[in-house]
């Protein structure tokens, strides 16, 4: 997992420096599955429960799971997250990040700076002893308190052999819930967070997820261990 999680992190770092106006998401997934190979890994996502690319990108007021396409340009002032799960030796690692195309409007990057915050004020609850819903509370407490909101209908997921694996974890709740974390647990803490009201939309393609009021959504992501110490990230 820990080799898994080196290439999805090289991908996501590379990305800063290509994603820019005038680009497909298209042009993005190609050049995440041709990465992938490269490393000598496989694309998690392609074909995952028949999902049909090697990444997800979702722009603006797409919140996940946004299929590539040669007729989505990226252009100016729109954001993008970018979903990228890696497998090496029948092992999982996953992680996403929100990403501007060129100048951005103030909102904009401060959604995206929260999602990003958020992930870490959790990550400070991974370590044993705390229970599960402490991170959700710590993420929830965050956006809420930077004046954004927590989507509910998508969680983040236990990680390892598969891609989604028990527990599942909310990024909202009361804190002093769910069960104790231990050593050795292997969690994909993933907060998404919208600038506007919470209830999102699946669209026709059947993956697809948007905000319902049409706001902008930001995702942050990673793969992380629980040890006897601090958290180990996988995927930075």
């Amino acid at each position: 997992m820990r080799e898994a999680g080196k290439c999805t992190a090289f991908i996501l770092e590379a990305l800063q420096d290509r994603i820019r106006p005038g680009i497909s998401t298209l042009d993005i997934d190609r050049f995440v599955e041709k990465t992938i190979k490269d490393h000598g890994m496989l694309p998690a996502f392609k074909g995952y429960n028949g999902y049909p690319a090697s990444v997800c990108t979702s722009v603006n007021q797409q919140v996940v799971h946004g299929i590539p396409s040669a007729r989505c340009i990226l252009k100016e002032g729109d954001i993008v997250s970018i979903d990228v799960g890696t497998i090496y030796r029948s092992y999982y690692s996953d992680a996403a990040r929100t990403y501007p195309v060129g100048e951005i409007s103030p909102e904009a990057a401060r959604l995206i700076a929260a999602a990003k915050e958020s992930f870490f004020k959790g990550l400070q609850f991974c370590r044993q002893g705390y229970r599960l819903s402490d991170v959700s509370a710590a993420i929830q407490s965050h956006v809420e308190g930077e004046g954004f909101s927590v989507v509910r209908e998508f969680v983040g997921h236990g990680i390892g052999r598969k891609m989604h694996e028990e527990p599942q974890i909310p990024n909202y709740g009361r804190a002093g819930r769910g069960p104790k974390l231990a050593p050795g647990m292997v969690l994909a803490i993933e907060p998404m967070i919208n600038a506007g009201d919470w209830p999102v939309e699946v669209l026709d393609d059947d993956w697809t997820v948007e905000t319902r009021d049409g706001s902008l959504s930001a995702h942050y992501e990673n793969t992380v261990v629980i040890t006897e110490g601090e958290p180990e990230l996988l995927t930075i």
